[in-house]
């Protein structure tokens, strides 16, 4: 019987088409189609592997739009942040693709305070259920020196991962304050800077990714304290600031105009943070380099504010909804009130983080005599109780129970100082 020659089943090539042709009792397949389909199903395991690999994950668009339900505004910052994350935990699930390491892209959030630096970070963790540890830089000094390691950081997050060495590898650090570390050397004060630059060449290692040897617990290494070994690798690490006077040339020359701004003017203003800006504020070059992702957060303004206070799951006047339902009386803000607590932090310039404040000297003294109240069914915080023209709007569930004395028994704090 004559011998046939092969032919592929799949592409109808002939042996002499190709390398190689692998051959059964029944059927035959040529190279370039093994390759093919390997590529095919190599393809199919790494889209089915990225949604597998980290509780939450999902595409950008979703992990921004977890983020808005607890951030208002930023959005810019949010996008930045959500394509950074989901980059990093794809590197984590497959850190070598096709023999092309992926580098680690740690995050600089800068800032005014109050604009939801330290939330963004902590969103961020809640979506990927994920260990999660803040650190604030001004409390680190250099090895040697009265205060906290570097890898006190570590420490933190090794505890909040229950002490799961595995687990906390794959956590998310934040490190705020950062602009507190820059460089002071150019100062008047002579001396070591033992809580800036050199706090900065500290944290080069871990940001990068290097095994250090970690405290299980305590703040400092010693020859007593027990210690692991652990690989930073693929820890996120997310760096904060607010960077107060980073342009302080370009808001001189801005006030030193007089008359309208023109629209080139408002795009220089809106030009994003560039490394070299930072280094010039203090921070060395080598510390920026391994935060290649840097995004700006905006001062919240007057809107962004009431926003703040009504919007999130986790708004402040939804939380004093619930402590006041406990008592078994409903709470509630009208909408000229959450207007003028967010003109007091406007005009205290406190942002977001001073909202809750101002909200604890409103309700103080409601605090102080509602849990005694038994006939009371619900309050009404308005523009003037703040402003204290007004006593407050109380209803009873039966008023003729109600006596006189009931409303003087509530005073009046001096909220607006």
């Amino acid at each position: 019987m004559a011998n046939k020659v092969s032919t592929c089943d799949f592409c109808g090539k002939e042996i002499k088409e190709v390398k190689k042709i692998f051959s059964s009792e029944t059927a035959h397949i040529c190279d370039e189609c093994i390759t093919m389909c390997a590529t095919v199903l190599e393809k199919e395991a790494l889209q089915t592997s990225k949604k597998e690999f980290q509780k939450g994950l999902n595409v950008p668009i979703k992990i921004k739009e977890h983020l808005d339900e607890y951030v208002i505004g930023q959005d810019d910052a949010k996008k930045v942040l959500s394509v950074a994350l989901y980059n990093h935990y794809k590197r984590i699930d497959k850190p070598i693709v096709k023999n092309v390491e992926i580098e680690k892209s740690n995050i600089m959030l800068v800032g005014p305070t109050g604009s939801g630096k330290t939330l963004l970070a902590k969103s961020l963790a809640k979506i990927m259920d994920v260990p999660f540890a803040v650190a604030d830089a001004t409390a680190l000094t250099e090895a040697g020196y009265v205060g906290e390691d570097v890898e006190s950081i570590l420490s933190r997050l090794l505890a909040a991962a229950d002490f799961d060495l595995e687990k906390a590898k794959r956590g998310i650090v934040y490190i705020d304050e950062i602009d507190k570390i820059a460089n002071k050397s150019e100062s008047a004060t002579s001396g070591r800077d033992v809580s800036g630059e050199g706090v900065q060449q500290g944290l080069l290692k871990i940001l990068e990714g290097a095994d250090v040897y970690v405290p299980v617990k305590g703040s400092r290494k010693n020859s007593t304290a027990e210690t692991v070994l652990f690989d930073t690798t693929h820890v996120l690490f997310i760096c904060g600031g607010a960077f107060v006077g980073l342009r302080k040339d370009k808001d001189k020359k801005k006030s030193a105009v007089m008359g309208f701004v023109n629209g080139k003017e408002e795009e220089i203003e809106k030009k994003e943070i560039e490394a070299k800006e930072l280094i010039s504020f203090g921070l060395i070059p080598e510390f920026i380099g391994r935060i290649p992702v840097i995004a700006e957060l905006d001062k919240l303004s007057k809107e962004d504010l009431i926003r703040v206070l009504k919007e999130p799951k986790n708004a402040i006047t939804k939380q004093y909804e619930i402590l006041f339902e406990l008592d078994g009386v409903d709470l509630e803000f009208s909408d000229d009130a959450l207007e003028e607590i967010a003109e007091i932090a406007v005009e205290k310039d406190v942002g977001a983080r001073g909202l809750r404040g101002i909200i604890e000297r409103i309700m103080l003294p409601l605090q102080y005599t509602i849990p005694s109240e038994n006939n009371l069914a619900s309050c009404i915080i308005t523009k003037a109780y703040i402003r204290k023209e007004e006593e407050i709007e109380l209803v009873y569930k039966d008023p003729n129970e109600k006596k006189s004395s009931d409303k003087k028994e509530i005073s009046y704090s001096d909220i607006k100082k």
